[in-house]
């Protein structure tokens, strides 16, 4: 899909912040970007730390919350943790099980995780009736309950105590004036930060934050000391960046410390699944939890039991680690094939049957019911579109399917409009998860699309360029000063830059496939850049599309040629054997305009 590139024109005296800050003139206005102006601001960008982060009694009902748990921790009751079965709702859980462990010797702390083929989302009527059936006394959500009404009714009839802790969007219902009514669901206490009478300043947090706030109240509430304040913090920033959360305000900051102590962790599951990634001795970035640690730990969600995720994070034997952790990795490479075999199906029926279609709802039947959501992310990546994906379930009357949406388009509230077609829904604006009848299938379709307001500039994926600058002009030092910005993500964009008219005078594959390529560009004043791109088959398409064979073919052979692109960019360091220097990584390209 073509993108519109859009450079910022944002005005200031970057000079005079740069100076100010110790920084360059680039990084200046690369903040500036952000709406980073003012000095406290920009420092706090820069160099906030925990201060900067938020009290949990902010939350609303965190101190009755936390009253009720401390009373159940006193008097000894069994106590289960329940949450959802992917990154966010493992870390969620560990962080409740770890904490509330260490606040009581007497009580007895469980957990349990829902089978995502067999129970689907979040808690339901079974785990209560098992929970109830094993003597538990109080049941906490994580990461899930905001919308479990038949399971925690069932809870609260079978005499159990709940507490809901939870990030999603809170259900309602239009009324006959459009204005949103919400319902709540029968616990005894809700913690859930979308609630619209919760003051929580930062409502962009996943339910791991949610968790590790409410344990931190707790230990306040208890008198109880904190082990030390990076304990947790890998697990909440894991799972903030692999819940898509903004890089913004406090999940920035948890962000930024779990990556500096991820290559030192205590926690020996994770020591084991940095080794059997290859990770060891390599400094981690925002894409190593994302799409290397955090893809592995949903791997045991989606094909086997995410129980075996968080048995990796609680394991206290090397051995036992290690065995795990190579495990998950094949996992996740059987996921893989299997998703890329889901998306080339899916993007070939969209371009069959509904490329006219603004929302994108794809049936495919022979689709593993885990990858949904992957499938949806990736068919929104290619067509830029909101996409509901559906497969298969147990019932052959029912179909289960994920959603993932583009800026302009509110998913949750999309599903909120039409709830008669969905026996189960819930998420937020960028994701959903969902059932519907078979037999409404085509007509959810209808529906969704009739009902969209979405422009076609809306279905435009838009590309910012902070500054025009030539790709021979990033410097090592330059390089590391922007690593300050980082990490890099939702919210919390990297920085890029642009050139035009560069020529390729040389295209070199690399890889043991051939999969990657290693340009060296020249712009018109005749300085030269190293650049690696690592989808080299996107990129040869892409040159084989705007220049005639021939000039592709003599660029392969370092040959003089007439391809000329337009490159949007940032640079990284490459370091081998202690030597760094600069490199390219492309972003985006397009054919560059002829001179008139």
């Amino acid at each position: 899909m073509e993108k519109e590139w859009r450079m910022h024109a944002f005005r200031a005296d970057f000079n005079k912040i740069a100076a100010e800050h110790k920084i360059s003139p680039v990084t200046a206005r690369v903040l500036v970007n952000r709406g980073l102006t003012e000095p406290e601001a920009i420092e706090t960008y820069l160099h906030a730390g925990y201060e900067k982060t938020h009290d949990p009694f902010l939350m609303k009902d965190m101190e009755k919350a936390c009253a009720i748990m401390a009373e159940k921790l006193k008097s000894g009751m069994h106590i289960r943790i329940i949450s959802d079965y992917d990154v966010d709702g493992v870390m969620s859980n560990y962080i409740l099980l770890k904490g509330l462990e260490g606040a009581s010797r007497f009580a007895r702390i469980s957990y349990e995780i829902p089978d995502r083929m067999t129970d689907g989302y979040g808690i339901n009527e079974r785990i209560v009736r098992e929970a109830h059936a094993d003597g538990v006394d109080t049941l906490i959500t994580c990461d899930n309950g905001i919308a479990a009404f038949p399971a925690l009714t069932l809870a609260k009839e079978l005499g159990m105590t709940v507490i809901v802790t939870d990030h999603h969007e809170v259900p309602y219902n239009l009324n006959e004036n459009g204005e949103k009514e919400y319902t709540y669901v029968p616990a005894d206490v809700i913690v859930d930060i979308k609630r619209p009478d919760c003051p929580y300043p930062c409502k962009e947090i996943c339910g791991a934050t949610v968790a590790y706030k409410f344990i931190r109240a707790l230990y306040k509430h208890m008198g109880l000391p904190w082990k030390n304040e990076d304990y947790l913090i890998e697990f909440v920033g894991f799972a903030t960046v692999c819940d898509v959360m903004q890089l913004v305000d406090e999940n920035r900051i948890y962000v930024r410390k779990a990556l500096e102590l991820l290559p030192s962790t205590e926690n020996i599951g994770l020591q084991a699944l940095l080794a059997a990634n290859k990770l060891n001795g390599k400094k981690p970035s925002g894409y190593t939890f994302g799409f290397i640690l955090g893809p592995c730990i949903n791997s045991t969600g989606r094909l086997e039991s995410a129980k075996e995720g968080l048995g990796l994070l609680l394991t206290e034997d090397e051995t036992e680690a290690a065995g795990m952790a190579q495990r998950i990795v094949a996992l996740n490479k059987e996921r893989k094939d299997m998703m890329q075999t889901g998306l080339e199906r899916a993007i070939e029926l969209v371009e069959a049957y509904y490329e006219a279609d603004h929302v994108l709802v794809i049936y495919l039947p022979e689709l593993h019911e885990s990858l949904a959501g992957i499938v949806a992310g990736k068919v929104r990546e290619h067509f830029y579109k909101p996409v509901f994906v559906l497969t298969d379930s147990e019932d052959p009357q029912i179909l289960k399917g994920s959603g993932r949406s583009i800026d302009s388009y509110h998913m949750f509230e999309a599903m909120s409009e039409i709830p008669e077609l969905f026996t189960k829904f819930g998420g937020h604006k960028k994701a959903a998860g969902f059932s519907v009848r078979k037999e409404d299938l085509e007509k959810l379709r209808r529906t969704l699309n009739e009902r969209e307001h979405l422009t076609e500039d809306d279905l435009i994926e838009k590309i910012h360029i902070d500054v025009p600058m030539p790709t021979s002009y990033p410097t090592v030092e330059l390089c590391e000063e922007l690593d300050l910005l980082a990490p890099f993500g939702q919210g919390n964009e990297r920085p890029l830059f642009g050139e035009l008219r560069l020529a390729v005078k040389e295209a070199r594959y690399f890889g043991d496939q051939n999969q990657y390529i290693r340009l060296k560009l020249m712009n018109a004043e005749g300085k030269t850049a190293e650049a690696v791109e690592f989808d080299a088959k996107k990129f040869i398409n892409c040159i084989k599309l705007w220049f005639p064979k021939e000039e592709c073919a003599k660029m392969l052979k370092g040959l003089p040629n007439g391809v000329r692109v337009d490159v949007i960019y940032y640079p990284e360091v490459n370091e081998y054997r202690g030597v760094k220097r600069v490199q390219i990584r492309p972003v985006d390209y397009r054919k560059s305009e002829e001179k008139s």
